[in-house]
């Protein structure tokens, strides 16, 4: 379920000071990821090959694309990043970082807005995501991507949406098809009865609230799944991941599970920044898995 208060538990021992204390600052004030990602360096290697591009006529749904630079064999897997924020914050602004490490690890990433608390609730924030999803479905190659290899990421409430994307026909329909792999970071998938004041929020106002927990809608058949959590997250509890990797099991689906130790919420997501790939192989371990599912 998820857990009350905020997780500060970001390490920084043997960083750079500055970033170390934005980190801190960021992870108390659940503050967007932008200013840390206006500092962090980043991959080189990649470009931005699309900038604020509309899928939906709100101004939230727009979005990123990032590709590496340089001529390539065969077109690209693509991967779909949900940022989290608790469904009322985040903007695709603070997560280039993430875009362009897993561009320069060989994928077409698109990173998408999509509308949040208070304007909007569940379930039109995975409208706008699956609404993301078709719109770089009919134009990956365009930008050198595989619409055949497509993979859902996200952190936190992103991979909340990404999870649900993946498992429920609700909101892709055919185009659930093209999904090769889920990578769930620190995801709330089974967090019932609401116990937070956000879930309360989000959730609260749906009448079969059994209806918005991806547990519930695995089936045998369902897109192998990365699963990695933090043993120091005090945010969303990892026993989220370790029941949907249970169902997983259960339904004969394919499950890679990844627990880092001394790593919280917020350290899951930054350890893809260069500065932190030290803390956990996180980057590593979701790119191994991505390349193997979607060759």
């Amino acid at each position: 379920m998820l857990r009350k208060g905020t997780d500060v538990t970001i390490e920084t021992r043997g960083r750079r000071p500055l970033i170390g204390a934005l980190l801190a600052l960021l992870a108390v004030a659940c503050s967007p990821l932008k200013t840390f990602d206006t500092l962090v360096p980043k991959d080189s290697g990649v470009a931005k090959v699309a900038d604020d591009v509309a899928f939906g006529a709100d101004p939230r749904q727009r979005l990123d694309l990032y590709a590496p630079i340089g001529a390539r064999a065969a077109p690209l897997p693509v991967i779909v990043f949900f940022y989290g924020g608790s469904w009322n914050s985040g903007t695709k602004d603070g997560y280039a970082f993430v875009g362009r490490a897993l561009a320069a690890r060989g994928f077409l990433v698109a990173i998408p807005d999509y509308r949040l608390l208070p304007q909007i609730a569940y379930p039109f924030f995975l409208e706008d995501n699956a609404a993301a999803v078709r719109w770089v479905v009919g134009h990956a190659g365009r930008y050198g991507g595989d619409p055949r290899r497509l993979l859902l990421a996200g952190h936190s409430a992103g991979a909340y949406d990404a999870a649900m994307l993946a498992f429920d026909p609700r909101w892709l329909g055919a185009d659930r098809d093209r999904i090769r792999g889920l990578i769930g970071l620190a995801g709330p998938y089974d967090f019932l009865p609401l116990d937070s004041g956000i879930a309360t929020t989000t959730f609260g106002g749906v009448a079969d609230a059994a209806s918005t927990q991806p547990v519930n809608f695995v089936r045998a058949g369902d897109p192998p799944a990365f699963l990695a959590t933090g043993d120091k997250d005090g945010t969303v509890r990892p026993s989220n991941s370790d029941s949907l990797e249970r169902r997983l099991r259960a339904a004969g689906d394919a499950v890679e599970r990844k627990r880092y130790p001394d790593i919280g919420h917020v350290g899951l997501v930054t350890a893809i920044a260069r500065p932190f790939r030290g803390r956990a192989a996180v980057l590593d371990d979701l790119t191994a898995f991505a390349k193997q599912v979607s060759r």
